[in-house]
């Protein structure tokens, strides 16, 4: 083979590879050693060609000197209200309410919203938006191991509007009582529905001694009922964002002097009704001088029934009325009983209340019964029965009518209107007449998320609140403090049971909806007192 031609291997050809870098490397280093040799003397000569290069490398460390010094210094203080972005409230469209054929759905028609908190109180110019997060657990153990948890238990930080920064309140295992880093504001700009309940360590609760009111209905009366547990009655709400006043009787009853006030609708607003009336009875040194004025002890039968203050000249009265709309009834082809709604027309009880000064209604529970729930062959409208209409829909009709009826026979300058929202239920393990229980609750959830979602009535309660009415409304939107008092249900304890046997059969039939007196219902009327105070209506009595 010719030796001009010999094959290079692989690390022949690599080993020359690194001779040539070996050398261009030694060269570049050389430069390199030149340059500061020249820096060194630069002062002694003067070098055109390397001046600029110098001048770089200095303009450089100077930089990177003043970038050193500026991360080493007190932070700048920034105000955070000026970089905080404005709060944009869910818009929301709802369906057109004139068509008598438009189909309202739970999930299509009625508005849903995807973030943001309920405000709690609601007049004629109010937005809407979804209150809670979960859904009460049927597990009792999961419940009862969670109720107890810490609702701030967060450690992070939370920015107000004002662009600080605060802890969230701590809440306390034992009592629940509630410790905020933020100064409380006026009740008269506080949404006073927002908060959480505490336990009240001094004598201001209840409002009236267990035992001390003859007028308590036997299914409210769990201390007269044998409950042995008394903690239910220590609890008073607080708002998040400021103090309320406490309710007081003479006061109210001063408000009321030679004033109607009536609560129209079903039982659970009876027993917001005879709350009230022990409240502002108990206030009074002369209780004789409170009384029904036919003289009647017991109301669980639907009619009129009146309490009349004798030194006041005022009436505390009650009207059941637990749909509104007119019940009625007639004769099938089978000669069998028809019984039907009529959505369209309200019941035979507005002459008993249409003179009054405050109305205070209700509905709601009612709506949940089989009959109502179903909705076969119930509805009516003029002559037309339908053979079925969701609930829902059934209910924005119904609503539709009471809010005409409202809007063309109440005297707006004489007569003020609330509506007290729907009251949530705690029945675990089945409905109310097949095993739902409430009787081995003792204290309130603590975990919000363990509440209910927000009810979908009172999302179409308000769209009519808001969008149709014409008659300002105070609405007292009780649904989620009521969700927290798990403790507060009559449950077994809504009559005497003489022996353990009756009591461990009461166990399958309990009452989860209505409340113990004293109770829960205390506080709902000292929320009407101080809705009515923020609305300014105590100037206009």
């Amino acid at each position: 083979m010719d030796s001009s031609k010999k094959l290079l291997f692989p690390d022949q050809i690599l080993s020359s590879r690194r001779n040539i870098l070996t050398r261009f490397g030694l060269g570049i280093a050389a430069s390199f050693l030149l340059l500061t040799l020249l820096s060194l003397t630069s002062s002694s000569f003067n070098v055109p060609f390397v001046s600029p290069l110098l001048q770089g490398l200095k303009s450089s460390n100077l930089n990177n000197s003043s970038s050193v010094k500026q991360v080493n210094e007190k932070p700048e203080v920034v105000n955070l209200t000026d970089k905080v972005p404005d709060v944009k409230v869910p818009s929301f469209v709802v369906p057109d309410a004139g068509s008598k054929n438009t189909t309202l759905s739970e999930e299509s028609k009625v508005p849903s919203f995807d973030s943001g908190q309920r405000s709690g109180e609601t007049v004629k110019n109010s937005s809407l938006a979804e209150e809670g997060n979960g859904s009460v657990a049927d597990d009792q153990n999961t419940l009862e191991a969670n109720a107890t948890t810490s609702v701030g238990n967060s450690s992070s930080l939370v920015s107000d509007l004002g662009g600080r920064f605060v802890v969230p309140a701590n809440t306390s295992k034992e009592n629940g009582s509630v410790t905020e880093d933020r100064s409380r504001g006026s009740y008269e700009d506080c949404d006073i529905y927002d908060g959480s309940w505490v336990r009240a360590d001094d004598e201001t609760m209840p409002y009236y001694p267990p035992g001390s009111c003859p007028y308590i209905d036997r299914d409210f009366n769990c201390h007269a009922n044998g409950r042995p547990d008394d903690a239910y009655v220590k609890w008073r709400w607080q708002p998040n964002g400021c103090d309320i006043p406490r309710l007081n009787g003479t006061d109210f009853l001063e408000k009321l002097r030679g004033k109607k006030l009536v609560f129209v609708g079903d039982s659970i607003n009876r027993n917001m009704w005879e709350s009230l009336i022990c409240i502002l009875r108990h206030s009074l040194k002369d209780k004789k001088r409170v009384y029904e004025i036919s003289g009647r002890r017991e109301f669980k039968k639907k009619g009129f029934y009146a309490f009349r203050f004798e030194d006041y000249n005022c009436t505390v009265d009650f009207v059941g009325s637990p749909f509104f709309v007119r019940e009625s009834s007639f004769k099938g082809v089978n000669g069998t009983t028809l019984e039907t709604l009529r959505l369209d027309m309200m019941d035979k009880t507005t002459s008993m209340y249409r003179d009054a000064d405050i109305l205070i209604f209700n509905t709601g529970h009612w709506w949940t019964h089989d009959k109502t729930k179903l909705g076969e062959n119930y509805y009516q409208e003029g002559n037309v029965v339908y053979p079925r209409l969701k609930v829902l829909e059934a209910y924005k009709r119904a609503l539709i009518t009471w809010a005409k009826w409202v809007d063309k026979n109440i005297d707006r300058s004489q007569t003020h209107i609330v509506f007290r929202g729907y009251s949530v239920t705690h029945f675990r393990g089945g409905p109310w007449n097949s095993g739902g229980q409430c009787h081995k609750e003792t204290e309130p959830i603590f975990n919000t998320s363990y509440l209910a979602k927000y009810p979908s009535k009172m999302k179409a309660l308000e769209y009519i609140l808001h969008d149709t009415m014409k008659t300002p409304v105070i609405y007292m939107n009780i649904s989620r403090l009521t969700d927290f008092r798990k403790d507060g249900h009559p449950s077994i304890y809504r009559m005497f049971y003489r022996t353990e046997k009756e009591k461990r059969e009461a166990v399958s039939h309990q009452d989860c909806s209505h409340w113990c007196l004293p109770g829960v219902p205390d506080t709902w009327n000292q929320l009407l007192y101080v809705s009515l105070l923020k609305a300014g209506l105590a100037s206009k009595w």
